[in-house]
């Protein structure tokens, strides 16, 4: 079974001299709504489509399923597949011993078996897939039996909380100097350093702690969500994130000075350099970019030429690829709107960052026996654990700004314990919405933006993580600046 993957600029580039046109390839797709990253499963000898799991995957895109998503899940179904096919059957024809010993293949038997994290995806997937079919009348029963409960008896047992990984500060700065930046563990320059932009990477890691950002945020966010050009000297930036959220959920992002100050570094030493050099690559790719000719702030919207169609997106709303071929016009050439860019020009995608954070551990691990190293955990730093820190790390402040310096635990949990148990009747909030008449205290939320700033807890939360002068990158860049080399 082949699999491949809906792509309508590769249809437009190499299908010519057929019996169907490109153009009619690409109507028809347009015309049943079958989106760029859906995947096909085509028959390796009539190299017809493969039923019904093409249809299968079909529904998933009409059910809204990302690109990213879609891929993982064709490759899991291709896996089982396989598996089933070598036991004499089919997708239809599976049974309950073949589901039962896929089980065993994966999490035992196989050379490096799966953890229950990876296994109870494909469990869960497995069990959508059978129990569509069934809905569509391809099955008459799933073939394997569910729980009293309606579980599914192939999910991991074990229930996993949450791997929370955070670092201190002394760890993140090794993270972000020595490793990203390839500095010295004494904070000077390291002549063997060899990684690319520098800057860029301890840009991408303070942005990163200081707002709490997933990986597939901060590492696409454009430079008018920073206020690039816009923005005060000593201000932080707060803007929307939903296309590249979770589940698109839509929430408001908070910016501190220390990671855009971070960030404004990049763009004054490194980043035009990567700009010159990918123009005429980006010029000669013009027609299969979104040219933006214009940015609204207020409305956070761009508009541009798409596929020679005059487009408008708001910015929250611009998934990921559609990000990664945004550019403007400048006098340079062609630029992307993009903040975090590589040698190509355009967005890093998630494999240059995995690239970035793998060659950081390596850097860090060569210098983990000097006594100015921290101590090293026993797993590699994952962008994520950047998030995790933020959250604790504000928390942590935020505590100390109700409990003080209070040094004993038993304490610190007693007062708390007394603030919850008081908080029904004191609470300003509930009081202020049972004036109201507000039917949810979560209407009455919206008051409290006015009565203060809540970012201010972010800026003191990790005024000392991000950049500071002293720097050694810091003071090379500012040094730059003052002489007027570029």
């Amino acid at each position: 079974m082949f699999l491949s993957f809906v792509d309508p600029k590769l249809v437009a580039t190499h299908l010519g001299d057929q019996v169907v046109t490109p153009a009619d390839v690409i109507e028809l797709l347009t015309y049943r709504a079958v989106k760029a990253g859906t995947p096909v499963f085509l028959d390796e000898v009539s190299m017809q489509p493969v039923e019904p799991l093409c249809s299968w995957f079909r529904h998933l895109v009409y059910d809204g399923k990302d690109p990213k998503t879609l891929r993982e899940y064709a490759y899991i179904a291709r896996r089982f597949v396989h598996f089933v096919e070598s036991r004499g059957r089919d997708l239809l024809a599976a049974t309950e011993s073949d589901l039962v010993a896929y089980h065993v293949m994966r999490t035992e038997l196989q050379d490096k078996p799966v953890g229950d994290a990876a296994w109870g995806k494909e469990a869960q997937l497995i069990n959508q897939l059978y129990e569509w079919l069934v809905k569509q009348d391809y099955l008459r029963h799933r073939p394997i039996r569910l729980t009293r409960r309606g579980h599914n008896p192939l999910a991991p047992r074990m229930r996993r909380t949450m791997d929370i990984r955070h670092m201190s500060l002394d760890q993140y700065r090794y993270f972000r100097d020595v490793g990203l930046a390839g500095q010295r563990p004494d904070s000077q320059a390291s002549v063997a350093f060899r990684g690319r932009a520098p800057l860029r990477n301890r840009a991408a890691a303070d942005l990163a702690l200081c707002t709490g950002m997933r990986p597939e945020e901060w590492s696409t966010v454009l430079l008018p969500e920073l206020g690039v050009g816009s923005r005060r000297p000593g201000e932080g930036v707060e803007f929307p994130v939903q296309a590249c959220a979770k589940y698109g959920k839509y929430r408001e992002i908070f910016a501190p000075t220390g990671a855009l100050d971070a960030v404004e570094m990049f763009l004054l030493i490194e980043r035009p350099g990567l700009v010159a050099a990918s123009a005429a690559t980006l010029a000669r790719r013009s027609r299969e970019l979104f040219v933006v000719d214009q940015i609204d702030l207020e409305t956070g919207k761009v508009r541009g030429v798409l596929e020679g169609r005059r487009r408008a997106f708001v910015m929250s709303a611009m998934d990921p690829a559609m990000r990664r071929i945004t550019v403007r016009e400048t006098d340079g050439g062609l630029e992307a709107l993009a903040v975090f860019i590589g040698d190509g020009g355009l967005m890093l995608g998630a494999s240059s960052w995995y690239r970035i954070r793998c060659e950081a551990w390596k850097r860090m691990l060569a210098h983990a026996g000097d006594p100015r190293s921290p101590l090293m955990p026993r797993r590699r730093w994952r962008w994520h654990d950047t998030r995790h820190t933020f959250a604790l790390q504000l928390l942590s402040y935020l505590e100390q700004q109700m409990d003080g310096e209070e040094p004993d635990a038993v304490a610190r949990r007693r007062r708390h314990l007394a603030y919850l148990g008081g908080h029904v009747k004191h609470n300003p909030l509930l009081i202020v919405s049972k004036r109201l008449g507000h039917a949810s205290p979560a209407t009455t939320y919206a008051y409290l933006e006015f009565t203060d700033d809540p970012m201010n807890a972010v800026d003191a939360a990790f005024r000392e993580w991000s950049v500071r002068d002293d720097d050694t990158y810091v003071d090379i860049a500012r040094h730059v600046l003052a002489s007027g080399r570029g």
